[in-house]
């Protein structure tokens, strides 16, 4: 894996992954997330580039603004902590499954 990105000495800031200005989804990102995401995003187009498809620099823009989406829903992140014990008896039977 190539590791030339690893060569640069500047630091990434909230406001280079957010160049696009106040509309971008990054600046909903917290400063780590936009490190990590940094990160992941030069690991893709590195891995693009050796095999000449771009799929996985689409991919992880996509994957990393969903998460800027359930960052932006005070409810979202809030969920797999909640109490679910409360029971909602049975499930339904499965509809056109034999």
């Amino acid at each position: 894996m190539p590791t030339h990105h690893t060569q640069h000495s500047r630091r990434f800031t909230l406001e280079d992954a957010s160049a696009e200005g106040e509309g971008s989804w990054v600046h909903l990102l917290s400063e780590a997330d936009v490190h990590a995401f940094t990160a992941e995003l030069v690991d893709a187009v590195w891995a693009a580039d050796s095999v000449d498809n771009s799929a996985s620099v689409t991919q992880t823009l996509i994957a990393w603004q969903h998460t800027t989406e359930v960052y932006s829903n005070p409810e979202l992140p809030a969920a797999p902590t909640r109490d679910h014990s409360e029971d909602h008896g049975p499930a339904p039977e499965p509809r056109g499954i034999a």
